[in-house]
Order: C-alpha cells, then structure tokens, then sequence
C-alpha cells in the first residue's frame, strides 16, 4: 500500500462552500449571479464559519455546457464580471480569512478555445481524441460545432 501524503494544513480543517456562480448571488438583477453578488456575500459565508469557497467554472466560454466548455483559461466569463472583479472578490474574501479556489477543467475545452482549433487542423497535435462522426454511438448528439 503507498503511504498517504499528508494533506496541506489548512486543508485539514477547511470549512468549503461551493459557489456555482451563474446562481449564487445576482447584484445587478440581470438573473445571473456573478463576482460582486458572491462578494457582498462574504460576510454571511464567514459567519457560518467557511473559510475556502470553491467556485465552479467561472472562464471564458459559449455555456453549451454550464461552463465547464472553456473557450478562455485566461479570461473570466463576461457574465460573472471582469478578471479584475475577480481580483476584488478574492481581496476581498481574504481579508475576512477566506481562502478561493477555482475550478480548472483542463481536461475539458470548448470547441471555440485555441486548442481545440489547432488540433482540428493538425493530425499531429495529440491534446485530443478525434473519431469519424459516421461511427458515433447510437444516440450520440455532439455539441454544436462539433
């Protein structure tokens, strides 16, 4: 049996709470939840006694999947606030000793993000799977674009 590796320290006692931010906290009524909503909330979330938020993905991307079809790793979806909105939140949450993670789907693209493109047009690149649309399974539906 391999040894466990010991957990990070403040991971032993994290206290997380999920926030997909779509429907978390929507500050400027336009039905999405987004980066300043999840902010005002910090307080309420230290009262509980949370110290990590985990949020879903929040990147750049079309949202044929929830999100989790990243067009942009680099770039926050425009729906959620800007990248220096999430800086805020962060700051933010820092200073009541919340810590912030985001969820990264490397493993998962859009067919919009660069490398997706690139390997569409190079049998070479290897980042992912290609298969004849004729041999899909019965009941398979691709995405659009795909």
């Amino acid at each position: 049996m391999t040894p466990r590796r010991p957990a990070t320290e403040w991971l032993t006692d994290a206290v997380l709470y999920q926030i997909y931010p779509q429907s978390f906290a929507d500050s400027d009524g336009d039905g999405i939840g987004d980066f300043a909503g999840a902010e005002a909330r910090l307080d309420h979330l230290a009262w509980l006694g949370v110290n990590t938020v985990w949020f879903n993905p929040c990147f750049a991307s079309p949202f044929r999947d929830a999100g989790y079809d990243v067009s942009d790793y680099l770039t926050v979806a425009p729906r959620y606030g800007t990248n220096d909105d999430l800086v805020k939140l962060v700051d933010a949450a820092r200073s009541r000793g919340i810590r912030v993670l985001l969820d990264l789907v490397a493993g998962h693209t859009s067919d919009e993000h660069a490398w997706f493109k690139a390997s569409a047009d190079d049998p070479s690149d290897q980042r992912y799977i290609w298969a004849d649309t004729e041999t899909a399974p019965p009941g398979f539906v691709a995405s659009p674009g795909t």
